[in-house]
């Protein structure tokens, strides 16, 4: 997991961590947050080998993916409504000089802000954020609460199952794999190898 390192400047994980703490107290959301980083910056490193990224230039390119995914819903506790979440958090976040690509990406994770997903990193969050959620609730309600124990298979069985985690909106994660280029078993294979990966940071 990325510190904040000194070529991150003031838009490092670290601060990202900072401003998700301190709009948002549920232990639940900021779990999910550290869900949706952990699949984001899974698929952050996969485009960044894609693309023959390394040094620096990797650096920054994955702390865009973190710092992104952590803060795509950091207003949400204080502004839930469609209304507000998230063009609150994002002219917040345009205040304090947070990037665009970061500001445009949890604009377009929201269906309904009208914002396109043009950039892997806009696709990459609409892919990651309903799934990390149902990968969450599919460990949890197996006896050891552990994500080791979820297999692809059982969570496309819960994806039929309309009374289990019904917050999840099964379309947009069927559209967000199909955005992002990918097979939809391919991509629960790979959201779940890496919240296997760092299960105990995630409590799973």
């Amino acid at each position: 997991m990325s510190t904040g390192t000194s070529s991150e400047g003031k838009f490092g994980r670290a601060q990202a961590w900072q401003l998700l703490t301190e709009w948002t107290q549920s232990e639940n959301l900021r779990k999910h947050a550290l869900a949706v980083e952990v699949c984001v910056t899974a698929c952050g490193e996969a485009e960044a080998d894609r693309l023959g990224l390394d040094g620096d230039e990797r650096a920054a390119f994955l702390n865009l993916y973190t710092t992104t995914a952590l803060l795509h819903d950091f207003d949400y506790e204080r502004h839930p409504s469609a209304e507000e979440h998230p063009f609150v958090g994002v002219r917040e976040l345009e205040r304090l000089g947070w990037p665009q690509e970061t500001r445009a990406a949890i604009l377009g994770h929201a269906q309904y802000s009208g914002v396109p997903r043009v950039t892997h990193l806009d696709k990459a969050l609409f892919a990651c954020d309903e799934l990390a959620g149902f990968l969450t609730a599919c460990a949890l309600v197996k006896p050891t609460k552990a994500i080791a124990d979820v297999e692809v298979a059982g969570v496309r069985k819960k994806m039929k199952d309309k009374a289990f985690a019904r917050g999840v909106n099964r379309e947009d994660v069927i559209l967000g794999a199909a955005e992002l280029g990918v097979d939809l078993d391919a991509h629960i294979a790979f959201c779940l190898k890496a919240m296997k990966k760092r299960a105990a940071e995630l409590g799973l």
